[in-house]
């Protein structure tokens, strides 16, 4: 299934898990692909993998907080592709604490890469694409967290709110402009995070799979991927401002 053959996207985050998940994903359905990160390191590895495939894939090193660093972004896709089909908005942090610990630095640091992050993209990319006249697909990386609090995590759980309401709002804003805005909302899904809660808790964490999650296990960032693709192609054509939840049901409790 090619869905997105001859489209090009943007995925921010792109070297992070999910955001590879979803680079590979989008590549696979004919996608042009650039993998945008803070670490080029990890964009390039990302861009290799998907390369030895036959796809085409550029890497590219973005801070996501920064309007020049993302108006850069914008300009090398589109002088290297000659258009912007699809944004991906997966880059995101999330540091840890109490409420009554969290440091302004902790909170700043989130709220620029998660909810700044995503309006700078939005903006300049969604710019072009009405400079260029064609329509347009903005995927955002929103979370459960952004549905329902979680202790420990304001800064994130703040953030991801946040992106609902961008998802909304620029949904309704870029309408006329044939630009579809929707979000995912991930729950527990298996990363190096979630890895080292099961290896180094097994019982605990089988516990809160058993007690929290119907379908008791883990997402795969493929399962996510796989919904970013959906959600990016013209499968969801009359879906825009829509926050689509990815938890194994663990919102129904």
């Amino acid at each position: 299934m090619r869905r997105l053959e001859g489209r090009v996207a943007i995925v921010t985050g792109g070297g992070g898990e999910i955001g590879r998940a979803t680079v590979i994903r989008l590549a696979t359905e004919g996608a042009s692909v650039a993998v945008s990160d803070i670490d080029l390191a990890n964009a390039q590895a990302v861009v290799d993998e998907v390369t030895r495939t036959g796809a085409s894939a550029m890497a590219l090193q973005t801070n996501v907080a920064s309007r020049t660093e993302v108006e850069a972004m914008t300009r090398a896709v589109r002088e290297s592709y000659g258009r912007i089909d699809i944004l991906c908005n997966i880059a995101g942090i999330a540091p840890p604490s109490p409420f009554l610990e969290t440091p302004d630095s902790d909170w700043d640091r989130t709220i620029d890469v998660n909810l700044k992050g995503v309006f700078l993209c939005s903006q300049i990319v969604a710019r072009q694409m009405v400079a260029d006249g064609e329509p347009g697909s903005i995927v955002n990386m929103a979370s459960t967290n952004g549905l329902v609090g979680e202790v420990d995590m304001v800064a994130y759980n703040a953030s991801k709110f946040g992106v609902v309401g961008i998802t909304m709002t620029t949904a309704i804003e870029l309408a006329s402009h044939r630009i579809r805005v929707n979000a995912v909302a991930p729950g527990m899904i298996r990363t190096r995070l979630s890895q080292n809660f099961l290896d180094q808790n097994p019982q605990m964490a089988q516990a809160y799979l058993n007690d929290k999650i119907p379908m008791a296990r883990f997402g795969e960032p493929s399962e996510v991927a796989a919904t970013v693709a959906f959600l990016a192609s013209d499968d969801s054509s009359y879906i825009t401002g829509h926050t689509l939840v990815i938890d194994g049901g663990q919102l129904t409790f």
